[in-house]
C-alpha cells in the first residue's frame, strides 16, 4: 500500500484542543482509518512542525480525501509528502 508523510502545524485551536485533551490525537488517528488511511507511526516534534505522521492509503484521491477532511477543520495545516521505498526509488533511475 502506498505510504505518505504527512507533517502537521497546529492553529492556536488545535493547541488549545491538544492541551485540553491530549486523547484528541488518538481520536484523529481513528478518523483517519474510517476515511480510509491507517496511521503507522507518529511522532510530536520540536521545530517548524508539531507532529510528523506516516500514514497509508490505498492511492492519492484517500490520501487527499484525509489531508481535506483535517485541514477543513481549521485546527491545523497539513503537508502530505509521497514516500517512494529506497528500493524503489533506486530500481527507477
Amino acid at each position: 500500500m502506498p505510504t505518505y508523510v504527512l507533517l502537521t502545524r497546529l492553529s492556536p485551536d488545535g493547541v488549545q484542543t491538544i492541551k485540553n485533551n491530549p486523547h484528541r490525537i488518538r481520536e484523529v488517528n481513528k478518523e483517519v482509518e474510517a476515511l480510509g488511511g491507517t496511521v503507522t507511526a507518529q511522532w510530536a516534534v520540536l521545530g517548524q512542525y508539531d507532529f510528523v505522521n506516516v500514514v497509508e492509503a490505498p492511492d492519492e484521491q484517500t490520501i487527499a480525501r484525509v489531508s481535506l477532511e483535517l485541514s477543513s477543520r481549521g485546527t491545523g495545516s497539513f503537508e502530505t509528502l509521497t514516500a517512494i521505498p529506497v528500493d524503489d526509488f533506486i530500481a527507477g533511475i
